[in-house]
């Protein structure tokens, strides 16, 4: 199925987290799909997504016609623990709060990105989407996956008392230039790809790794997910949830194997066993995303992750944090 040009032609399009790693990457691809698309990126300087005047603000400035809901407090694994109640309120009350706005002032389509964390803990693998209520998420991310969760029971909701159209996609970890690479906040893969390449330029002799290394992890690349977001928004009107993901299952320690051979360290890896593993498996099932608009994942992991350790070589600079 090709891209529709049209669908996109004339439209103003509100961005929430324009501005961020897959905002960023999600703007320009949706800019190269129009000539005359009206891209708004609702920048937290000037609007408190958390805020119901701002939010109201951002509608009357924009007149967006389509919302994409990217915007999102979130973290790492010990992210998560130090900051459970921030990581709830912030992304219940954003998402909440611009669905109930996008739906008074008359917005054609609005798309919610949730969170692979909103799964139950031991959800049967490949994770169906039809298994996402039957279970408690894992303990660390159960705030930011409830939270995001509970914006698609709002889209079911909305839908059949009013017709708004929403839509739910659920990302797998993502990975690609411009990712976070704080560790105090980033997840795990440009975390090992900082500390690898902090450690080979120092001449360390090893680094540390959290939990055991047993878990599995999913990862996509981003401008695969930006792909995805954007083909969804264009065809798909449903509030059945998707799942966004590559359908390819990887080991922490095989990751991390991996990292330390593209980064060209050669040290060992020490493995910290008192730090939490997080979900023990995550593998998504990814036939609904092709049937319902015709999207899968194309980029391939090494290459992806060639790609990402290149841009962080290029643009650390001794400014990452």
């Amino acid at each position: 199925m090709s891209r529709s040009q049209e669908y996109w032609d004339d439209k103003t399009v509100m961005v929430t987290g324009g501005a961020g790693f897959l905002g960023s990457h999600l703007v320009e691809d949706l800019e190269s799909r129009s000539d005359t698309v009206d891209v708004f990126v609702p920048r937290s300087d000037d609007y408190d997504l958390r805020e119901k005047s701002d939010i109201k603000r951002a509608f009357e400035d924009s007149q967006a016609d389509v919302v994409i809901h990217l915007a999102a407090t979130v973290g790492g694994i010990g992210a998560n623990r130090e900051n459970p109640g921030r990581y709830f309120y912030d992304n219940a009350v954003m998402g909440i709060e611009l669905m109930e706005q996008a739906r008074q002032f008359g917005v054609e389509k609005f798309t919610i990105l949730g969170t692979i964390c909103a799964y139950p803990k031991h959800t049967p693998i490949p994770f169906k989407e039809e298994n996402l209520f039957d279970g408690y998420p894992e303990e660390t991310n159960a705030p930011y996956g409830i939270a995001k969760k509970a914006l698609l029971t709002q889209s079911r909701a909305y839908r059949k008392q009013w017709d708004f159209n929403s839509i739910y996609l659920l990302p797998v970890n993502l990975y690609g230039p411009r990712d976070d690479f704080d560790l105090e906040t980033s997840h795990v893969i440009p975390a090992i790809i900082r500390k690898c390449i902090e450690a080979r330029e120092r001449g360390d002799d090893a680094i540390t790794a959290w939990g055991t290394g047993e878990p599995t992890r999913e990862f996509l690349y981003v401008k695969d997910a930006a792909e995805g977001i954007l083909d969804a928004t264009e065809r798909y009107n449903s509030s059945d949830p998707v799942n966004l993901g590559s359908g390819e299952e990887i080991s922490i320690r095989k990751l991390i194997d991996v990292i330390v051979e593209e980064t060209g360290f050669e040290g060992s890896v020490e493995w910290d066993t008192s730090k939490p593993d997080g979900q023990p498996r995550r593998k998504l099932d990814t036939s609904r995303a092709k049937q319902r608009f015709d999207w899968e994942a194309s980029t391939n992991f090494r290459n992806g992750l060639r790609e990402t350790i290149d841009w962080y070589d290029d643009n650390s600079n001794g400014h990452t944090k």
